[in-house]
């Protein structure tokens, strides 16, 4: 348990940071992180760290996407978790 608490807290470091470093490089006209994997680390389990370095950061909160995309994410994550869990 501890293993996966530790993981859930880099990956969402992870995609903060990785919110933060794609609105420096947009800002910079520098080579972009691909919303690919953006989605990805969601996926991977940094969905709350991606939402917020989006609304920390002010970015993709224009792409609609993202908006609903990144939410609908961490529900079915927290959704697996409860059922998983078997806190139903």
């Amino acid at each position: 348990m501890k293993i996966l608490i530790l993981y859930l807290i880099l990956i969402n470091l992870a995609a903060w940071g990785l919110m933060r470093a794609d609105k420096y490089r947009a800002r910079k006209h520098a080579w972009r992180i691909p919303e690919r994997t953006l989605f990805a680390v969601a996926l991977l389990g940094g969905s709350l760290g991606a939402i917020l370095g989006m609304y920390l950061w002010h970015h993709k909160t224009k792409h609609w996407y993202f908006v609903i995309g990144m939410p609908l994410i961490l529900v079915a994550q927290i959704l697996v978790c409860v059922w998983i869990g078997g806190w139903f």
